[in-house]
């Protein structure tokens, strides 16, 4: 934990400093997310477990608690301030490094003594080898480099240490309620992480059994059964974690093009980064030790063979691409493809273990062991990930525990060994955080942290909110992808691994825009959507504007589904029932009429009447909403709109930029004429029974 606070001030970044976190998931998801579990656990989010009435206009909540906010931790946000989510988020995340590195030291002292032959007993190999190496595991570059802004896989981190020592009370036939329990906790707190340690897990109990000599089907046929029951009994998070993952949206299906062998070699160095390579470092003192193992004549055969024969099946398993599916449960993810790093560290912190549990490596099998680190250094060489702090940390902590193996073990010599590889994996750990931290905010996507401004506007929307008699919207600027449960109120914008394609469907018909392949859906603001959904009040240039809106449960008679067209401006209209905008004539829109801009293709600055409007274009990967270019002051002025940009299919093009303009209390007219008809009415004393049950389920 002291080295990842360390790196963090290092580099200055929150909270230690002034540059901010605010990054990708970390802004988008994790922090909105957890601050509704904070509104829920203090009985002020709208809606319950079952249904989020904030974000997508109204989505199902219980897929998204089960993906982001089932770790047994997450509720500890609750301790914190509201406005203080940011920090509330960073403590879990440095609380959950410091319990993997607990639960790995933890599985190491277990693992201490094993049957089939002569150990060294954990006391006698120094108190302490088995933290440190736990550290080492916490420390890994997944856990610094990924992990660190995706908080909650860093419950997998925790998971693999924990099932391992379930393999172990499996092999050991002991501890028959206990280990269900525990597998249920690991795949409840994150499912995704929680396969992947599983598996590595499994790999681990193989290796054990073939390295005693006591490999039994009844030992497998109990591991699977233990397994089986601790996943049933994490059903109830599961299934609709399941189900939601069914009806989302679909993300784009990527082929798998493995990293480069110098880039990979590169990763298992200290202060190095890469999107898209595995960050496989462990502190110098792992692989040396891994090394040693081969030339260790005092151990048996079978570990010297199956240990590091291991840990390079896990290395190739992450190049390979059927084993890569099978690490990411058969779908590669869309961003990073080697999320199954953590395994492959926590695999090789047990083997450096194995070779310690002989007692210390003697010079020829040190010499042996620093040779192999030193040749996998030379092979990433020619990467263009290597720096000059990778080497020059790699060959400072090679010496440093080098030189500690080769001290004494009694006296003050022990104390000095400790603290030469103490200091190397926290010296390591802590700059390859830092170099993470300036890193990962030049290459990712950022957005504004929590401040001033955001506590005026949530304050703002706060007063303004009549929820459920009419929907408050966060509205423009974004904050992150899902500004209503991070700011407050009930809008569009909805972001998660399981945003509905019913909602992007809609939403797109209707003119909205979307980032992530389309499943971050930023808000509409439009005054006819806004109609439509209920929105009476939305922030809007710096403050809340209100507007007269449909009550959030209205009826119309019955008829056919409303079937879209290309138009958003007829699909409005369709919803609606009743014709509110027109297209200019000449190429200009009347004078005094608001100006509508369609070109979800458009990528760049849209100018029009003296203002500027933004627009981020360019499918699959993003999609500009249908915005308003202001009103038109001058006869004849049109708008000038690049081209539209982005590399697209030609069947799958949609059509070109188009203009429209809002009638004159086009939106008012059509809302009176549904009020007053006689079939709404006849409705009307019904409806609000009706959506008050709705509520209350």
């Amino acid at each position: 934990m002291a080295a990842v606070c360390g790196g963090d001030a290092v580099a200055r970044v929150f909270p230690f400093g002034p540059r901010h976190r605010a990054v990708n998931d970390l802004a988008n998801q994790f922090v909105p997310f957890h601050a509704h579990l904070w509104d829920l656990l203090r009985g002020r989010a709208d809606g319950g477990l079952l249904l989020d009435w904030r974000a997508g206009w109204g989505t199902s909540f219980l897929p998204d608690y089960g993906t982001y906010l089932s770790s047994p931790l997450a509720p500890l946000v609750a301790l914190f301030p509201r406005a203080d989510i940011e920090y509330a988020v960073y403590a879990l995340t440095v609380l959950k490094t410091g319990l993997a590195a607990a639960a790995m030291t933890f599985l190491l002292r277990r693992l201490g003594t094993a049957p089939g032959g002569p150990r060294t007993a954990p006391d006698r190999l120094g108190r302490w080898w088995a933290p440190v190496l736990g550290a080492s595991y916490a420390l890994c570059g997944w856990s610094l480099a990924e992990g660190t802004y995706n908080p909650m896989w860093l419950d997998g981190l925790i998971a693999f240490p924990l099932l391992c020592l379930v393999a172990e009370w499996v092999r050991e036939a002991r501890r028959p309620l206990l280990g269900p329990l525990v597998v249920a906790v690991c795949w409840t707190a994150n499912f995704y992480t929680a396969h992947m340690a599983t598996l590595g897990a499994a790999l681990v109990l193989l290796v054990r059994l073939a390295a005693t000599g006591t490999f039994r089907l009844r030992v497998l046929l109990r591991a699977a059964l233990v397994t089986g029951t601790g996943i049933a009994l994490a059903a109830p998070v599961l299934v609709p974690v399941f189900l939601g993952s069914r009806h989302a949206h679909p993300g784009l299906v990527r082929e798998f093009v493995p990293a480069s062998g110098t880039d990979v070699l590169a990763r298992l160095l200290p202060v190095t980064y890469g999107f898209s390579t595995p960050a496989a470092f462990v502190s110098t003192a792992v692989p040396l030790l891994v090394a040693t193992l081969l030339f260790r004549r005092d151990a048996p055969v079978r570990e010297r063979l199956l240990w590091p024969g291991l840990c390079a099946a896990v290395a190739a398993s992450l190049q390979w691409g059927p084993t890569h599916l099978v690490w990411h449960a058969f779908a590669t993810p869309n961003g990073s493809p080697y999320r199954q790093t953590f395994v492959f560290s926590g695999v090789l912190v047990i083997a450096a273990w194995t070779a310690l549990a002989h007692g210390m490596p003697d010079r020829r099998a040190l010499l042996g062991g620093t040779g192999v680190v030193l040749a996998l250094t030379a092979g990433a060489l020619p990467s263009p990930l290597l720096t000059s702090w990778a080497l020059l940390l790699t060959c400072a902590g090679l010496a440093a525990v080098a030189g500690a193996l080769l001290l004494p073990r009694r006296g003050r010599y022990g104390l000095l060994a400790a603290v030469l590889v103490a200091g190397t994996v926290l010296g390591q750990a802590a700059a390859t955080t830092a170099y993470a931290d300036r890193e990962r905010i030049l290459r990712l996507d950022d957005y504004p942290p929590w401040g001033p401004e955001q506590d005026r506007r949530a304050a703002a929307l706060a007063a303004a909110d009549g929820w459920p008699a009419y929907r408050t919207d966060p509205g423009l600027p974004l904050v992150a992808g899902n500004d209503p449960l991070l700011l407050g109120g009930q809008g569009a914008a909805y972001y998660s691994s399981h945003t509905p394609a019913v909602l992007t469907a809609t939403l797109s018909a209707l003119g909205g825009g979307w980032t992530s392949r389309g499943r971050n859906l930023p808000t509409l603001d439009n005054p006819v959507t806004d109609a439509l959904f209920g929105v009476g009040a939305r922030w809007r240039e710096g403050r809340v504007v209100r507007a007269e809106a449909l009550p959030l449960v209205t009826v119309r008679p019955p008829g056919p589904p409303p079937v879209y067209g290309p138009s958003p401006f007829r699909n409005q209209e369709l919803l609606l029932g009743a014709r509110v905008y027109d297209e200019p004539r000449g190429g200009a829109c009347p004078v005094g009429s608001e100006v509508f801009l369609w070109a979800p293709d458009v990528s760049g600055p849209v100018r029009f009447a003296g203002r500027e409007v933004r627009l981020l274009g360019g499918q699959p990967k993003r999609r500009a909403a249908l915005v308003s270019l202001g009103r038109q002051d001058r006869a004849g002025e049109r708008p000038s709109v690049p081209a539209p940009g982005g590399a697209l299919r030609p069947q799958a093009r949609p059509p070109g930029p188009a203009i429209g303009f809002l009638l004159a209390n086009g939106v008012m007219l059509a809302l009176s004429a549904g009020l007053s008809d006689a079939e709404f009415r006849s409705w009307g004393w019904r409806v609000p029974f009706w959506a008050a049950g709705l509520l209350a389920a």
